[in-house]
């Protein structure tokens, strides 16, 4: 069952990171079509949420990026490497370029998403940093357990 799982997961992250990339690809279109029939106010700063969006488009396709490399050492059952900590710390940095652009949003168009998209990334961006000094310390241990056998 948990390969199961562990599969499952990794085919979700891949149709994510594929999506992704769709999304990235069609911003402009998306944004202009959005513009037309949602908000003028995408409009109105059509450039500046293209940037904004592209910047924190970007670093989401990183951090799946680095989550599908850290599901590659799950599958081969090798979890507790320094590979996956530089991972997460990756991941904790991308996840702050992410709160640097939505708090750039948050001066110019503020809106209550923005406050939450800043909140959640801070949170990813701490959980990831926190892992990563888990992590660390079991590869430590693990290393050390392997010299003393």
């Amino acid at each position: 069952m948990n390969t199961y799982l562990t599969k499952f997961t990794k085919y979700i992250l891949d149709i994510m990171f594929l999506s992704g990339i769709f999304v990235l690809i069609t911003l402009p279109f998306s944004l202009k079509f959005l513009g037309r029939h949602y908000s003028s106010t995408i409009t109105d700063h059509f450039l500046f949420m293209l940037v904004i969006f592209a910047v924190s488009g970007i670093c989401g396709l990183l951090i799946i990026y680095e989550l599908r490399k850290m599901m590659h050492t799950v599958l081969h059952e090798s979890c507790f490497v320094y590979e996956n900590v530089k991972s997460l710390n990756h991941m904790s940095i991308t996840s702050l370029c992410i709160i640097v652009m939505f708090i750039l949003k948050l001066i110019f168009l503020p809106t209550p998403a923005t406050a939450v998209i800043i909140l959640t990334f801070f949170i990813a961006a701490l959980f990831s940093r926190v892992l990563a000094h888990v992590f660390a310390q079991a590869i430590s241990y693990k290393e050390e357990n392997d010299l003393t056998i």
